[in-house]
């Protein structure tokens, strides 16, 4: 599935906005969900990936975040005329709930053998353990930063939220979201170096 970009298209173009089309998913508009699906769904995708390494994980937690999406819009008016800061913060909590539950399962079964790796086309599995395997030498440094630094991270240097919007979501000024992306950079750099050490790979649900 080809998921392309709508902020390279003009005005026009994109259609209804997000506002728009909220109120119209909230009234039991498909279409208009799917719109709002087709314009936020890429970068959703990446934002999981980016909080796990993990291209399935990510795609199971773009289900689960528009999922709970339809399940909340008759109930949640958009506080921004985009409905991407709140759709990131929601698959922030998807995220973490997912951990919380892989930690208890895997106190429970942390004795089990592993499952051998299933063999796969040697080049794409290459590309993506590569991805992966970048993926996580940066997240496990992230891991170390304090919280409230790696969730305006997230938000604004990997998932491209501005400041404002991010300030929104994380319910704290401006200034604060500024400050906390300011000091993991900082330290991020101190720990891996300065970019492209720290560069995040750019997915798309068509790379799959």
């Amino acid at each position: 599935m080809t998921i392309d970009d709508p902020r390279e298209r003009g005005p026009d173009e994109r259609g209804p906005d997000d506002r728009a089309l909220w109120d119209q998913a909230a009234a039991g508009s498909g279409h208009a969900f799917g719109v709002l699906f087709d314009r936020h769904a890429k970068a959703v995708y990446n934002h999981c990936f980016r909080l796990t390494a993990s291209w399935s994980a990510a795609e199971d937690h773009l289900q689960s975040t528009f999922l709970l999406a339809w399940r909340k819009r008759d109930g949640l008016r958009l506080e921004h005329d985009s409905a991407l800061p709140w759709l990131l913060a929601v698959a922030t909590n998807v995220v973490r709930g997912d951990r919380r539950a892989l930690a208890r399962r895997l106190r429970l079964f942390r004795r089990a053998p592993a499952e051998a790796p299933v063999p796969d086309h040697a080049d794409l599995v290459a590309e993506r353990v590569d991805d992966q395997r970048r993926m996580a030498v940066l997240l496990a440094a992230v891991e170390e930063l304090p919280r409230n630094e790696r969730e305006a991270l997230a938000l604004c240097v990997w998932s491209g939220v501005s400041y404002a919007d991010a300030a929104g979501v994380l319910g704290i000024a401006e200034g604060s979201v500024r400050a906390r992306v300011s000091k993991a950079k900082a330290r991020l750099t101190r720990r891996l170096g300065p970019p492209p050490a720290v560069a995040v790979p750019a997915l798309s649900l068509e790379d799959r």
